[in-house]
């Protein structure tokens, strides 16, 4: 069984055949220091997760919302990259926040955007070429087009999240999902109603590090309730791991997925949501 929407998947031969296309932009989401060490031949250092999130004011709870328009178009004019630019995300962390940065260039209206299959991991594991030094490519153009469709709030999932219509998915680990492990959130517990499938179980064990074939993905989707023709939300602790499960959800064609991109650092800190233990 194939993947409904393979062309978000991208493999490491095709990666190499492009390393010379001025079209196509590699960035690196692991940490500055892993990049420093090695690294695909020519991606550019995106930094960890926190870069791509909302600095906000000085009393805010940073890091729990996308940045904004502007601040978001700046790094990925930074990065080198237009709005035809194609870019291939990739990390060594299991695509967590390769994926974050695949959902946040489609929120901001790009969909030529694509994971590595297997990340970091693979590439390395594989054989393939490695660089320590540091990559530089003229400046982009990138202007964003937000597309509130894929976003959820905590106003959208209170309205929501007990409808039939809408299935709420959470992406955390056992301990979050059971309410042993409070994250420094000020409740816990989970969005009632919810089913629980925890973000590492799309990718292999091996070194390889792949996603899943696209039959057992599927299967773990279905063993955890989550129908294939009904809205889905996902939420994690702060929006990273529920794009990641988004990630999965519209690989294997799934319409109508929105990340609550606040996630639990937001519900579990108001006093007006639900939560179940």
């Amino acid at each position: 069984m194939e993947y409904a929407r393979p062309e978000i998947l991208v493999e490491p031969a095709w990666v190499a055949e492009h390393a010379e296309d001025p079209k196509v932009v590699v960035i690196d989401c692991a940490t500055l220091e892993a990049y420093r060490r090695a690294h695909i031949p020519g991606a550019m250092q995106l930094g960890t997760h926190f870069y791509i999130k909302e600095d906000g004011p000085p009393d805010a709870d940073h890091g729990t919302f996308v940045m904004p328009p502007p601040a978001f178009e700046a790094l990925m004019q930074r990065l080198g990259v237009s709005n035809d630019t194609t870019v291939v995300a990739y990390d060594d962390n299991n695509a967590l926040v390769a994926a974050r940065l695949w959902w946040v260039l489609r929120y901001y209206g790009h969909d030529n955007a694509m994971v590595l299959n297997g990340g970091w991991h693979r590439w390395l594991t594989e054989g393939n070429t490695v660089t320590f030094h540091g990559s530089r490519r003229p400046a982009g153009s990138f202007k964003a087009t937000v597309r509130p469709d894929l976003s959820a709030d905590a106003e959208y999932l209170i309205t929501n999240h007990a409808s039939p219509d809408c299935q709420v998915l959470d992406a955390r680990t056992d301990g979050e999902w059971e309410g042993t492990n409070s994250r420094g959130n000020k409740r816990v517990g989970r969005v009632p109603g919810s089913r629980h499938l925890e973000w590492l179980n799309f990718v292999s064990r091996d070194d390889r590090r792949k996603f899943l074939p696209a039959d057992e993905l599927k299967k773990l989707l279905a063993d955890a309730g989550i129908a294939p023709d009904k809205p889905v939300v996902t939420y994690c602790q702060g929006g990273i791991r529920a794009a990641h499960a988004a990630f999965v959800l519209h690989l294997l064609g799934q319409d109508n997925v929105r990340v609550y991109d606040g996630s639990m650092r937001d519900w579990a800190n108001r006093d007006d949501t639900p939560l179940e233990v």
